[in-house]
């Protein structure tokens, strides 16, 4: 069964408090438990204190100086080739990859791989459940559940939880949930879980969510795997927790958890005794997250990009990221966007639209004093057009 993808979210808090969701780091130095922080950034992250909402959690303080600091490095040389990008202004296409070449050059695709015959028995259930037939599906699963098969019992409580062809009935939901996941079942292991976390249909009981969560784990369950390693970073902080739960990240990551992909991309970027094969790999994990929508991914790879961390500088991606993440609503990426603007970083130098952004974040409760005298020093035309573009901001 497929969970709800929020529920992947549940105690991501717990990374914060573990010092792992750290945007950008400030001043290079080692911590006391191990935790490397690399170079200082060109854009430092803004007073999170300041904010009024900043989604994702709060951000780090900087150490160093105000949002203000900006350090354009070597922007005259050439930015790294973009996979899957248009064709430079040097008529020279970047390199492509997987589908993209077959479309760019007409070839038809080929064939694909015969699939592997299915000899199993198929499941009329589940059958019924993929096709929206949910009251044949529960006709189908409900005999099976009750003589104990765990994926029928899992099947029912899907059905009456969301309240699928049948009237919504957590209790009922939670019991079968209980049921299937005494008998085993990944899924329901997982869902269980977080009921007994929660407290409300069943009750409350720490030790039994742990031990099913890190069983669904175990057993493969992606969402599990996410919050197993985030309990383990919660009740370990520090370098030993981060390394018990890099194994659950990884699995979760290459399972598709947008969340797993982030939390892994800052864990290799953060410990030390990471190897390097995996090191190098932190902003390809992170790159995944943000191509899946994360919004904070989406920030910290434009911060990454901008700043040349774990990787070369590269403006003008840099600025696509936060333009993504700040027409979300990332009140962060809106900060560091007016930024990009006044320092002509990846885009043509617009005030107007500078002022914007800038009054987008401050309303939303992030203070920045350099961006505060930016603002001033506009004529009261510029200021009226910023406003106005403010006012008609929706988000994406």
């Amino acid at each position: 069964m497929r969970s709800n993808p929020s529920l992947h979210r549940l105690i991501l808090a717990a990374l914060t408090g573990a010092g792992l969701l750290i945007a950008m780091p400030t001043v290079a130095q080692e911590s006391e438990d191990g935790i490397e922080i690399g170079d200082q950034p060109a854009i430092l992250p803004a007073n999170p204190n300041d904010a009024g909402e900043i989604e994702r959690g709060a951000r780090p303080n900087s150490s160093t100086g105000d949002a203000s600091t900006l350090d354009r490095g070597e922007r005259d040389s050439a930015p790294p080739a973009t996979k899957g990008a248009k064709p430079t202004t040097g008529d020279k296409p970047d390199e492509l990859q997987g589908i993209n070449i077959y479309l760019r050059m007409g070839t038809p695709l080929p064939d694909l791989p015969p699939e592997k015959p299915y000899e199993g028995k198929p499941d009329e259930a589940y059958g019924a459940f993929q096709r929206g037939l949910f009251l044949t599906a529960v006709d189908k699963a409900l005999p099976r559940a009750q003589l104990g098969d765990p994926a029928a019992q899992t099947l029912l409580a899907e059905i009456m939880s969301r309240g699928l062809g049948v009237k919504r009935d957590p209790k009922g939901a939670a019991f079968w949930y209980g049921q299937a996941a005494q008998g085993g079942d990944p899924a329901a292991m997982f869902k269980y879980a977080l009921l007994l976390m929660e407290g409300r249909e069943v009750p409350q009981d720490k030790a039994k969510a742990d031990d099913y969560m890190r069983r669904a784990a175990e057993a493969g369950n992606a969402s599990a795997q996410f919050n197993w390693a985030q309990i383990l970073v919660s009740a370990n902080p520090g370098v030993r927790g981060l390394t018990m739960a890099m194994p659950f990240y990884e699995k979760a990551a290459e399972q598709g958890i947008a969340d797993a992909q982030y939390a892994l991309a800052q864990v290799y970027s953060a410990l030390k005794d990471v190897p390097p094969e995996k090191k190098a790999r932190a902003r390809e994990w992170m790159l995944r997250a943000a191509r899946a929508g994360f919004d904070t991914a989406q920030l910290d790879m434009g911060l990454w990009l901008v700043n040349g961390y774990n990787g070369p500088r590269d403006y003008e991606a840099g600025y696509r990221w936060l333009s993504i993440a700040a027409a979300r609503g990332n009140v962060v990426a809106q900060n560091r966007l007016a930024h990009l603007y006044i320092n002509a970083l990846g885009t043509k130098p617009d005030p107007v639209e500078a002022a914007k952004w800038y009054v987008l974040s401050r309303r939303a409760g992030l203070k920045d004093p350099g961006l505060e005298d930016f603002y001033l020093g506009l004529n009261e035309e510029q200021q009226k057009q910023a406003i106005d573009l403010a006012n008609r901001f929706r988000r994406t």
